[in-house]
């Protein structure tokens, strides 16, 4: 049985992870989402400590500014997450190819 994630945690630690990859600071990616300028970093700072909770609105436009799924901010599975940039990144040819190889490799 694979061990309980904490989704909040997970969230908290995916955003940053993103954001720190995509070079921005947390006023920056808030300012970028949309938030006023002026609580933009508290707030982006709060979202990754978990100290308040991203709606799902708002985790959606944190994703695009951050150019990742918003799944991924939600993967409590490392090898997942990683996939879900991978897959995410592909062409869209590829990203058919792929699903059906996967599927062929499920029904052998």
């Amino acid at each position: 049985m694979p061990p309980k994630v904490d989704p909040r945690a997970v969230f908290c630690a995916r955003l940053k992870q993103a954001r720190e990859a995509a070079g921005l600071s947390q006023k920056e990616l808030g300012i970028l989402a949309g938030l006023d300028r002026f609580v933009a970093s508290t707030r982006i700072n709060r979202y990754e400590k978990g100290i308040h909770k991203a709606d799902v609105q708002t985790a959606e436009r944190l994703a695009r500014v951050l150019t990742v799924p918003l799944a991924y901010l939600y993967s409590g599975d490392e090898r997942l997450a990683r996939a879900i940039i991978a897959f995410s990144r592909l062409s869209r040819e590829k990203q058919d190819a792929l699903l059906r190889e996967m599927e062929e490799m499920l029904r052998s």
